[in-house]
């Protein structure tokens, strides 16, 4: 485990991130390789994509991995960049509050200094955890990160845009009242993935009372515009891992119905270049 004065050190890193003047990028990684990409490209810190990481483990997103094959990813990440990072803990892999703390306490001990954590209930679309438990649960998590002794960057989702909950009218106001409970609780950031207009980010940014993170999606703000409404974050999810399919899927075509390389012989990084990405890390981890 990362010393208690360097999880703290890069926990304080990624909370100030949050209040500074510029809007935080976060980029998504799913592997050792997409993170130092990012960190190499100049991110100031690097969140995990659970649908990226799930995938490429083979299973589907929705929890179908478990709290610590989830956290094997998060920690190989972890221990090759050197900025923050942030894991997407899903719905804390535990209905419990005390399962929710062991889930945090987990992350820190993987060498990540925040999570993503979702109100969304198993398999079914449209149901959302109970907000008062929801509410026990991000205490739970301030908790564990008290007793560790760091600065912890709770950013707390809601879906109910992301999942359609409610009659369209109502969710707003129900995606505001959930978020500045959690934001009660003990959140540091808040997150409501699933909207793109900027009407509706203008209203979010201004009624929930902490700062907010909004997903990058087709057809979103750019990051400038979204600075200039009072977003603090911006994340990409599962979209560079999903792109990145893409180009394999490109890959796999050219290669079985062509015969030729084109796809992945122009505009590949050099092998010495992405080699020495990690030339200087060695050893188990």
């Amino acid at each position: 485990m990362m010393a208690t004065a360097d999880l703290q050190s890069k926990a304080l890193q990624l909370g100030a991130l949050h209040r500074g003047p510029r809007i935080l990028v976060l980029a998504n990684a799913w592997d050792a390789a997409s993170a130092r990409i990012f960190e190499v490209a100049g991110s100031r810190a690097i969140g995990t994509t659970s649908a990226g990481i799930a995938n490429t483990l083979g299973r589907a997103d929705g929890q179908r991995i478990g709290r610590y094959q989830m956290l094997e990813v998060v920690k190989r990440i972890a221990n090759v960049v050197s900025i923050p990072v942030t894991a997407d803990m899903e719905a804390g892999y535990g209905d419990a509050p005390e399962a929710v703390a062991d889930t945090a306490s987990a992350v820190m001990e993987a060498g990540a200094v925040g999570m993503n954590f979702e109100d969304s209930l198993g398999k079914e679309e449209r149901t959302l955890a109970d907000v008062s438990l929801q509410v026990e649960r991000i205490k739970a998590i301030r908790e564990a990160a008290a007793s560790a002794g760091i600065a912890f960057v709770l950013n707390a989702r809601t879906d109910v845009f992301l999942r359609g909950v409610g009659e369209p009218a109502t969710r707003l106001d129900h995606a505001i009242s959930r978020a500045n409970a959690y934001r009660q609780a003990g959140a540091d950031c808040l997150f409501v993935p699933g909207v793109i207009d900027r009407e509706t980010i203008a209203r979010l940014v201004k009624e929930i009372a902490g700062p907010i993170n909004i997903l990058a999606v087709a057809g979103s703000l750019p990051v400038a515009e979204l600075e200039k409404l009072g977003v603090a974050r911006v994340s990409v999810g599962s979209g560079p891992m999903r792109a990145t399919t893409a180009l394999t899927r490109r890959i796999a075509k050219e290669l079985l119905e062509s015969g030729t390389y084109a796809s992945f012989t122009e505009g590949a990084i050099p092998y010495p270049e992405l080699n020495n990405l990690f030339a200087e890390f060695a050893g188990d981890d």
